[in-house]
């Protein structure tokens, strides 16, 4: 929901997995959210960052490092090349 100026207020935002889509309920402890920050040539964090939340359906079944792989290959954070 959002007020008269346009910002955003309510007090719960849900979040949903970003390697099956699902709704992360807001009791699920299991659950985890990494951020992982943007370099430039020299090593130094400009400020930008991806975020990834990964269910606790996923890690639970022991998947979430193939799927964390697979969503960073697709933003081309990760290669697989030697």
């Amino acid at each position: 929901m959002q007020n008269d100026e346009g910002k955003i207020v309510d007090l719960y935002l849900p979040r949903k997995c970003s390697a099956t889509n699902r709704l992360i309920p807001a009791k699920e402890h299991a659950a985890v959210q990494l951020n992982v920050g943007q370099v430039d040539a020299n090593g130094v964090y400009t400020g930008e960052f991806y975020t990834f939340a990964i269910a606790g359906f996923v890690r639970v079944r022991g998947e979430s490092d193939a799927c964390l792989n697979r969503l960073l290959y697709q933003k081309g954070l990760l290669t697989f090349a030697k």
